[in-house]
């Protein structure tokens, strides 16, 4: 009997690869996007017409409108950083508590689906410097998660949130994917595409992306400005 889980699903490079792992060790994945106000819309279009694809056995999307209480350059028109050294300072594409929210829909609707695990694609290496994707902060929500819930408390099960790409380098999440028939021509991960949706190559995510496929030794299938 196949197992469920709820896997938080962007559209992204991460995203697709998590969602591939998630399936490889059994699971069937729910997958929940967010409509979130996100400047780069794109990845909905394309999480909408690839979560089938990539083997979602139901696809999700949630509108919810950041917009209203602002404070990143994702959700508003503060021009989003080009060409920045990446380091651990927290950049202004931090979307405040946006983790969190996904992960609180994600364990409602994993609650709902009788699933105990929940995927979420968080990068602790090569990342951006959110708060939000650390081990500690992950720990700490699963924790709440076992606290917060009536399965939890009546003994029907612990809710697990998996981070296999948590310890991993952009390059080796990029070959664990490929080993497993992701087609990352499928994925977007750029944080202010063009009007036609072309990554922009210079942003956190792009220049993030781009490393992890020099890494590898193979073009980005995905097209650039």
């Amino acid at each position: 009997m196949s197992k469920k889980a709820v896997v938080l699903y962007s559209g992204g490079l991460d995203s697709t690869t998590c969602m591939a792992l998630a399936r490889a060790e059994g699971f069937d994945a729910y997958a929940m996007s967010f409509a979130y106000g996100q400047r780069h819309s794109i990845e909905l279009t394309r999480a909408r017409e690839y979560a089938p694809q990539v083997g979602a056995a139901q696809h999700q999307l949630v509108e919810i409108d950041l917009r209203r209480i602002g404070g990143s350059a994702l959700t508003s028109d503060q021009a989003v950083p080009k060409g920045r050294d990446i380091d651990e300072s927290i950049p202004v594409t931090y979307v405040p508590a946006r983790n969190t929210i996904f992960l609180s829909f994600a364990l409602g609707w994993a609650e709902v689906l009788g699933a105990s695990d929940i995927f979420i694609g968080v990068n602790a290496l090569d990342y951006s410097g959110y708060p939000d994707c650390r081990p500690e902060y992950i720990a700490a929500f699963e924790a709440m998660a076992n606290l917060a819930t009536k399965a939890a408390v009546e003994g029907q099960g612990r809710y697990r949130i998996h981070t296999p790409l948590i310890d991993l380098s952009k390059g080796q999440i990029i070959r664990k994917g490929l080993e497993l028939g992701v087609d990352y021509r499928l994925t977007h991960s750029c944080y202010d595409p063009s009007p036609e949706g072309l990554a922009c190559g210079e942003c956190d995510s792009c220049l993030l992306r781009l490393k992890g496929f020099a890494e590898v030794g193979i073009k980005d299938p995905v097209e650039y400005k």
